[in-house]
């Protein structure tokens, strides 16, 4: 017997995307299962965008289970609207938008003295769950984001109130997930849990995922305010003294205009992006979202009162 006879090879080497992709498809197949009427959070951004393409490839060919739900403060940029509502036509979807204006229109909301209005999704998110019976909301959390979201489980149990308890975290072994729950809860469930941006973008690259055109580098009127480069609006701005510039610049995240920053870009391309992406040294959130800057712990604060 040779050597080369005796020699064992080695196994081979697991794609890192696609045992995600197969992890996340696993969890949206083990909840259209054990749930009665869940729902995926959808604002047009990359992570939401790639939950979708995962719940399309999970159940075709038949149509994905499950409605989409938008909390809209009124205050999105209007290329990431016109994204969303291309997604849902194309792909037939059922879209439920639960709006920030309608709740200060008849004053169970008011507007906040620093004009942001992503605090303030937070009622119309519970009311939607609960007014629609919502029992599994899908959310494009990532455990790299934030220290917040790095407690979450997959599988996060929300009380009666939507609110979440670190103490409640349940074990989650050998990809078992406990989804059990008492009348009026719900359980926030995140598919990309082990996903990192990087890994976002080489998925889209892989798949050729559609994103808003805001996500690669295009010129834009910025001004500059705490570090950030933001962009005018509905919602105000800019303040004395806040001096509008033309920069090359693109997103990394999406949401509220009013603390949602830009950085400056010349990625125009997704290879672009990747390259980008992977020699930063901030997450998206930390770079571009001024309320994420309130305190160390505000994104736990507002996911304690039921903030996705």
């Amino acid at each position: 017997m040779t050597t080369a006879d005796t020699e064992v090879s080695a196994p081979p080497q697991v794609d890192n995307l696609a045992a995600l992709e197969s992890e996340a498809i696993h969890i949206f197949r083990e909840v259209a299962g054990e749930f009665d009427r869940p729902v995926i959070l959808f604002s047009g951004g990359k992570d939401s965008t790639v939950l979708v393409h995962l719940a399309i490839k999970a159940f075709w060919p038949a149509p994905v289970p499950f409605s989409l739900l938008h909390v809209d403060t009124g205050h999105n940029f209007p290329e990431v609207l016109d994204f969303r509502d291309d997604i849902v036509e194309k792909h037939q979807l059922r879209l439920v938008v639960a709006k920030v204006q309608d709740y200060i229109d008849d004053g169970r909301l008011a507007e906040r003295a620093d004009g942001t209005r992503n605090p303030l999704q937070t009622q119309p998110l519970l009311d939607a769950i609960g007014d629609n019976k919502f029992d599994a909301v899908f959310g494009g959390g990532r455990r790299d984001e934030e220290r917040a979201r790095a407690k979450e489980r997959i599988f996060s149990l929300r009380n009666a109130f939507g609110q979440w308890d670190p103490r409640r975290q349940r074990p989650e072994l050998w990809n078992l997930y406990n989804g059990r729950h008492r009348p009026g809860e719900h359980v926030r469930v995140f598919p990309l849990s082990n996903w990192t941006e990087l890994d976002i973008w080489r998925y889209i690259q892989r798949e050729k995922i559609e994103l808003p055109e805001i996500y690669y580098a295009h010129r834009r009127e910025v001004y500059l305010r705490d570090g950030m480069w933001l962009t005018s609006g509905p919602w105000g701005g800019p303040r004395d003294g806040e001096n509008p510039e033309s920069k090359t610049v693109r997103y990394r995240t999406v949401g509220d205009g009013s603390c949602t920053g830009a950085v400056e870009s010349e990625a125009y391309t997704v290879d672009d992006v990747i390259a980008e992406v992977a020699a930063s040294r901030l997450t998206e959130r930390g770079a571009t979202r001024a309320d994420d800057r309130i305190s160390e712990a505000a994104m736990e604060d507002r996911k304690r009162e039921g903030y996705f």
